[in-house]
């Protein structure tokens, strides 16, 4: 079987770049679609790599970023809003409009990142724009696959290195006691899994929920982090109405530490639902966090 070009969008992103060494490794052409897009440091000459500049927003981006695909990867993030970009416009109107132009242009394999708990009825209005935005995608594309990952980590990830920022501190503050079970998956994992679905032989499922083998408490995580870094610091657990006022004080600010979505996540369990398609539908065997900390703490034990 002959493949096409695969557009990847947010492809400079955290998982867009492991997807697209994935995808580039298998052989695949690969256009990585973003606001400033690069060639990955790995890259050589010869490697079968595109670069084209796409606002998610703009219509005429996202349809030139389809040209000639045969596939289509929607990694585009956004966890904090700010005044130019809004989590309805990015996870909702847009994801929906790049499903309807790729339906448009004959495409019919599309991997859309969404998130566990994603629910249109959220509290939280990123959860809330990730469930709407996986109805947009359906809606226009019927075919189309929905990806929710855990929490992920890897290198220069955004979990394991804001935990090993707070072993930093004299106290390390717990959301609520620490009790909120996490289930984190490898980046590297979550993207083997999309080149699974966009390979030769996909299964039929098209809603999957991945998750590594270990689910473990948010206490349990910090404690680990700590361990492999030698820190230990005394946990000092603060109840979640504290943690939803000092995010509506952070608020204002131009990037705050702290938001209510995070704080609403945190106190949500994030475990893949075993009655959803998993990694054992895709014959992968996904690396343990406990494994993985070594690798992934390298830089920050220093």
């Amino acid at each position: 079987m002959s493949f096409g070009c695969v557009t990847v969008f947010g492809g400079t992103g955290f998982l867009g770049s492991h997807v697209v060494r994935e995808l580039a490794d298998a052989g695949r052409t690969v256009r990585i679609a973003a606001r400033r897009p690069a060639l990955p440091d790995w890259a050589e000459p010869g490697d079968p790599l595109e670069l084209v500049s796409v606002d998610i927003r703009s219509k005429a981006d996202i349809a030139k970023a389809l040209e000639g695909a045969d596939s289509v990867v929607n990694a585009v993030s956004l966890y904090v809003e700010s005044r130019s970009a809004r989590f309805q416009t990015i996870h909702v109107e847009a994801a929906g409009q790049l499903a309807q132009l790729a339906h448009e242009a004959g495409i019919q394999r599309l991997v859309q990142l969404s998130g566990i708990g994603a629910d249109p009825a959220s509290r939280s209005a990123y959860v809330r724009a990730r469930g709407r935005g996986e109805t947009a995608v359906v809606t226009a594309l019927p075919k189309a696959i929905i990806l929710r990952p855990s929490v992920m980590f890897g290198p220069d990830d955004a979990f394991l290195s804001t935990l090993a920022g707070l072993t930093r501190l004299p106290v390390i503050p717990l959301f609520g006691h620490g009790e909120t079970r996490l289930q984190p998956v490898h980046v590297v994992d979550v993207a083997r899994a999309i080149g699974r679905l966009l390979g030769s032989d996909p299964p039929e499922r098209r809603l999957f929920e991945l998750g590594g083998p270990d689910i473990i408490r948010y206490r349990e995580a910090v404690e680990l982090v700590m361990r492999e870094l030698s820190r230990e610091r005394p946990l000092l657990p603060i109840p979640f109405p504290l943690w939803h006022l000092l995010a509506l004080l952070a608020s204002p600010l131009p990037n705050p530490p702290l938001t209510r979505d995070q704080v609403v996540l945190m106190a949500q369990d994030n475990v893949a639902n075993d009655a959803i398609g998993s990694f054992d539908d895709l014959g992968i065997l996904p690396r343990s966090l406990r494994d993985s900390l070594p690798l992934c703490l390298a830089v920050d034990a220093v």
